[in-house]
């Protein structure tokens, strides 16, 4: 695959009109038992498909196009949705259904992306496809105005709302701060979990992207990983680790997040971004924002883990316009 510029003014520059680009890149400066979930196997990787370690650097960026292209020839470029998805598999895919926004705003997953992949996973076998998000604002709301209830749906996805009794404890081994927290049964039971956040600013951690969608399959007290975040999200995604990330940046909210409201901070890139390592795909997020990822404490902290790669320099982006 190919080297991308963490640059988004370079990004351009150096034009992806030609479709697939080619640019330089500067430096930048569980075993079960009970309700209990032993972490030392990812939870979800209990059932799941392992994807080779070479490829976990791979990534995809696709520009220029409307929601459902865009998702679609990315994954296709990242070798197709059935390098993922086998028949009969069931499927939890985790878009952000936090806030009672429509659309427009981008405090939310893109509905149509969101359709879009529920039909790719469908169209390649997969028994079901089941969405779920532990909304801030009232669910009911949330689901409605953001339209991805109405459009998932009729894609043929099974979307629930979250359920307190479906959280379970897990056990989080090598910890920094948390040695267990209760997670989403439904995402950590599935054949296939699918990470599909919104690209978008926030107030606590700068940017939300993949490691901050995974706030959504937490229950207990949210709240009180505010204090010591980076340690805290990264403890939580040593344990859900999707296998497959699919960054929606059709529009971004660029300020006022993560809730956002004012049309005025929302930029419409078209564009979304689409690996297998959830810590990688949000170092190139984070460059749609002019951030350097090791600048944000979050991705720094998972690196140093050995979670994810984050230097860009080390990462193997296809770039792909389809703007003309």
């Amino acid at each position: 695959m190919k080297k991308f510029s963490c640059s988004r003014r370079d990004f351009i520059k150096y034009g992806l009109a030609a479709g697939a680009a080619t640019v330089a890149v500067p430096s930048i400066p569980g075993i079960r038992t009970g309700n209990k979930l032993d972490a030392e196997t990812p939870a979800r990787a209990m059932s799941n498909k392992e994807i080779p370690k070479n490829e976990m650097s791979d990534l995809v960026m696709v520009t220029g196009a409307e929601p459902e292209i865009l998702v679609q020839r990315a994954i296709d470029e990242l070798g197709g949705i059935k390098k993922f998805i086998s028949h009969g598999d069931k499927v939890f895919l985790k878009p952000n259904i936090s806030w009672d926004r429509p659309p427009e705003t981008a405090a939310n997953s893109n509905p149509l992306m969101v359709a879009a992949v529920v039909k790719m996973c469908l169209n390649a076998g997969a028994k079901e496809v089941v969405i779920a998000d532990r909304s801030c604002n009232e669910a009911k709301r949330c689901y409605v105005n953001t339209k991805i209830e109405e459009y998932a749906s009729n894609a043929g996805a099974s979307v629930r709302y979250v359920m307190d009794s479906r959280f379970r404890e897990v056990a989080i081994q090598n910890a920094k701060k948390l040695n267990s927290w209760e997670m989403y049964k439904d995402a950590l039971e599935a054949d296939v979990f699918i990470n599909m956040p919104v690209a978008k600013h926030h107030n606590l951690s700068n940017v939300s992207l993949a490691l901050k969608n995974l706030m959504g399959l937490l229950g207990g007290n949210r709240g009180s990983l505010h204090n010591d975040f980076p340690e805290k999200i990264v403890d939580v995604a040593s344990v859900l680790k999707p296998n497959l990330v699919i960054l929606d940046a059709y529009r971004m909210l660029m300020a006022n997040g993560p809730q956002g409201g004012n049309l005025q901070d929302v930029q419409l890139k078209k564009t979304v971004v689409v690996g297998i390592n959830q810590v990688s795909v949000d170092a190139i997020g984070s460059t749609l924002f002019g951030l350097k990822p090791d600048s944000l404490a979050f991705l720094v902290e998972a690196n140093n883990r050995g979670l994810g790669e984050i230097n860009p320099e080390k990462l193997h982006v296809k770039t792909v316009n389809l703007a003309g």
